[in-house]
């Protein structure tokens, strides 16, 4: 039994590193592609995605909320990484490399979601003061 609640805690890691995924993607498309298709001249590409997808406006508007649940998640998915790299895998071959695939997943989903944070981070607070 004690296999099973290992790699279920493994999956809610992998979940949370998911969401936080998604949540840092957020700031990606609210602050750093619309500043990316401005500055290679493709304004009225941004006019027609923000006219397909309104969405982004309302994104853009509230970018501090965004942030802070992006933030909050990925703060959160990294103490879980940080508890995760602790729990031992099964002692079964076959369950002992899908463990370590669940923790190899989940840190590079964590890294690529900080990644896209900071990017995203940098496009909306910091360029703008340059």
């Amino acid at each position: 039994m004690k296999k099973n609640s290992e790699l279920t805690d493994l999956n809610k890691i992998r979940n949370v590193s998911i969401l936080s995924l998604f949540t840092s993607t957020g700031t990606i498309l609210c602050c750093a592609l619309p500043a990316l298709l401005v500055t290679i001249g493709a304004g009225a590409a941004l006019s027609s995605l923000i006219s397909s997808f309104p969405q982004i406006v309302w994104i853009s508007k509230y970018k501090s909320y965004v942030f802070l649940a992006a933030f909050v998640l990925i703060a959160i998915a990294g103490y879980l990484q940080w508890q995760a790299r602790k729990l031992p895998c099964p002692t079964d071959k076959l369950l002992a490399k899908k463990c370590m695939q669940a923790r190899t997943i989940s840190l590079w989903i964590y890294f690529v979601s900080l990644a896209l944070l900071l990017i995203g981070f940098t496009f909306a607070y910091i360029l703008p003061f340059i």
